[in-house]
């Protein structure tokens, strides 16, 4: 490797054809030892390898091949993510000659299933006549080799490799192994049968895998295809990855929305379950955001384009939910750390029970050599390897779905272990956005429009949004303002005023008393007060069941940090149902009371929205942001992102929690009870090399299986 890029870079590669989990797990910790690669993550669910290095592409590329093939052979490292099990050109060829064109699908995936298996096919059709037959002639011994090295030939030639490098008790060492040992002690029909049937395993198991990936990857099919991008009166058709800021494209009904972008023609109903989850259809029209990923429903629409896609939503959520594997749960590197740890325990435990009781006297090697290699064989924990993972990185998904997303399987297992859920007001429990609530009388509402038609204030346009009536910006004249009191003007040769009590006391205007929670906006014409309009930040529908939702999950404490003044923010606790509330606090103090709690030995998540959120954000056991009117600082410090900025979110997050747990934990003990128990059986020499294989690619496929319930959570 002598080229070096300028700077380090983050490169991302695909191991396609690689179905081994324990073989992965050893592909990543190698790659991890690397000098040349930095930050290594390899996810065995997507097939996914990233890492940070300062060589260049193609170099790392061999370097990283030679890894790889020096641990498994039949790997292919790609920039691209091609199904593991595919076919070669001259098998596609052949098939496409024999399908013909009216052929349907079914047709076209047994031609291919055929030709994948078809050696294994043959070499079972020629046990099947040899069984049948009853044949022990030396004639019958050859078909036996022979339909052996049909089923069993890969297996033995990857043993014989892994042997070389150094490899040893692999799978395919065992099998081997345990086969041909049959066949020298003269069990011919055992030795091919044994074979095929791990054979048909291994293949369940791989389709497993295989079809847990591709669920997975569906799950996350948000990426749209092509985007039109509109060129004078026409449209081209091209790859989202050239649009540009200020591109305008086309997006017919039934397409995705492929970039970031603003409505510039049209009107429509867009889909935006991919992203949050609701499944209500959004209406859009022009002037308008759409954010990629999105379906467009019912009619085309012209867009101006926002973000380049790189920077769009879709990339940001497909990167986020991708590379979340490379942050594992605690079980996830428990089962990693034990298997480490329990495969040198069972091939010590194996090689005890070969030559020891042989050796004292408890029958001969002959016996217990057999009962060792079925020993061997059950004990492979690629159950555990393979089924853990998948269930976390399903149970990732399926958050991702509903428009939450998880930055990683650790954060998802740490949320069943929260007990204080810490919330900011503004923006989070509240709309962080201000609304009339009520108001004396329409002349009062219509009066402070004509000069709140002069302001950008927050109040001002929550004013003009409740009014109903047209209002010009030329009614008023002499508009002035008075910073902190309001806004004074003159309206038909007459003086108006609009602004709390400070502008009325300084006019000298009596005022009515409110005792309202909230902002209070006083108007008065030719020095007559005239009445007054009540304003306050909503709260969200979705937060007045979050307390009591919470406490059902366990939540032993419930606390709102805000900035807000003490009587807004106790108005708003009380509504709500939250335990404990600190008002009017700075940045550093929210900071000061999650390290108080966390110093407490208190398992803190905190769910924010803005800026100055961010500290604490990434200072709490998890940092909650809302993905929607959060700001880019507080995504970028937050562990789990909701995407529709409803807090009742966090609800849907700990039942996907706790049920992945639940799977996670269910495959564990299946799998070691399972293996405990033939492990005994085949100790005692009553388990043979059938139930042998069951306990090892069978409870593997059942494991699989049982991990994919997390995507449906």
């Amino acid at each position: 490797m002598a080229d070096m890029a300028n700077n380090s870079n983050k490169q991302t590669y695909y191991l396609n054809g690689l179905t081994c989990a324990n073989c992965a797990g050893k592909i990543e910790d190698e790659l991890k030892k690397d000098e040349k690669l930095r930050s290594v993550s390899f996810s065995f669910a997507t097939k996914k390898l990233v890492f940070y290095s300062d060589f260049l592409e193609g170099d790392v590329k061999s370097h990283i091949q030679k890894k790889v093939d020096n641990i498994e052979d039949g790997i292919i490292v790609s920039k691209s993510d091609n199904p593991s099990i595919s076919l070669n050109e001259d098998s596609c060829a052949l098939i496409e000659q024999v399908a013909e064109p009216s052929r349907n699908k079914t047709t076209t995936n047994v031609l291919s299933f055929m030709n994948k298996y078809m050696k294994e096919m043959i070499g079972a059709v020629v046990l099947f006549v040899l069984i049948f037959s009853g044949d022990t002639s030396s004639l019958a011994i050859g078909a036996y080799i022979i339909a052996y090295i049909l089923i069993g030939g890969d297996i033995a030639t990857r043993a014989i490799k892994n042997l070389l490098k150094g490899h040893l008790f692999d799978e395919n060492f065992l099998m081997t192994l345990a086969t041909v040992g049959a066949f020298a002690l003269g069990e011919y029909t055992e030795a091919v049968a044994v074979m095929l049937f791990y054979k048909v395993g291994e293949g369940f198991q791989n389709y497993a895998v295989d079809n847990s990936r591709r669920n997975i990857k569906a799950l996350l099919d948000i990426k749209a295809e092509y985007a039109n991008r509109i060129v004078g009166a026409t449209s081209d058709r091209v790859d989202p990855s050239v649009l540009e800021v200020n591109d305008y494209i086309l997006i017919k009904a039934g397409e995705k929305v492929p970039v970031d972008c603003t409505v510039t023609e049209g009107t429509s109903n867009v889909n935006t379950s991919a992203l949050t989850g609701e499944s209500m259809p959004r209406n859009v029209k022009v002037n308008m955001s759409l954010l990629s990923g999105s379906i467009n429903i019912d009619a085309s629409i012209k867009a101006k384009v926002v973000s380049t896609f790189e920077n769009s939503t879709v990339a940001k959520i497909l990167d986020m939910v991708e590379n979340a594997t490379g942050k594992k749960a605690k079980t996830e590197q428990f089962i990693t750390k034990f298997a480490k740890i329990y495969t040198p325990i069972v091939v010590a435990s194996a090689t005890t029970l070969a030559f020891v009781p042989p050796l004292l006297g408890f029958g001969g090697f002959r016996e217990w050599i057999s009962r060792a290699l079925i020993f061997l064989v059950i004990s492979c924990p690629c159950a555990l390897v393979l089924s853990v993972p998948l269930g976390f990185f399903g149970g990732l998904g399926a958050a991702s779905r509903k428009g939450i997303l998880v930055k990683g399987g650790n954060y998802l297992e740490a949320l069943n272990d929260i007990d204080t859920y810490v919330f900011d007001k503004t923006g989070t429990l509240t709309k962080g956005k201000f609304a009339v609530q009520s108001f004396t009388n329409d002349e009062t509402l219509r009066l402070a429009s004509y000069l709140e038609i002069h302001s950008t204030h927050p109040i001002a346009k929550s004013i003009l949004e409740y009014n109903r009536t047209e209002v010009s910006i030329d009614t008023a004249k002499e508009v002035r303002e008075i910073p902190g009191e309001g806004l004074v003007g003159m309206y038909d040769g007459k003086a108006l005023y609009v602004g709390n009590h400070r502008l009325m006391e300084r006019y000298h205007i009596e005022m009515e008393a409110t005792g309202f929670v909230g902002s209070v906006v006083y108007v008065a014409y030719h020095n007559q007060y005239i009445g007054n309009i009540e304003i306050s930040d909503e709260i969200k529908e979705s937060s007045y069941e979050l307390v009591k939702k919470l406490k059902e999950v366990g939540a032993k404490s419930i606390i709102m940090l805000t900035g807000d003044q003490k009587e807004i923010a106790d108005y708003v606790a009380n509504k709500l149902g939250i335990d404990t509330v600190y008002s009017e606090l700075l940045p550093q103090d929210k900071l000061a009371h999650v390290e108080a709690l966390i110093n407490n030995n208190q398992k803190v998540l905190f769910v924010g929205d803005g800026i100055n959120d961010a500290p604490v954000l990434a200072r709490a056991n998890i940092g909650v942001a809302m993905g929607g009117v959060g700001s880019d600082a507080a995504i970028e410090a937050a562990d789990i992102i909701l995407m529709t900025d409803e807090p009742d979110k966090l609800i849907e997050a700990n039942k996907i929690a706790k049920g992945t747990r639940k799977i996670v934990l269910q495959n564990i003990v299946f799998a070691l009870g399972v293996k405990l128990f033939f492990l005994t059986l085949g100790a005692f020499g009553i388990a043979t090399m059938y139930e042998a294989i069951f306990a090892d690619v069978g409870v593997a496929v059942i494991a699989v299986i049982n991990s994919m319930r997390t995507m449906r959570i």
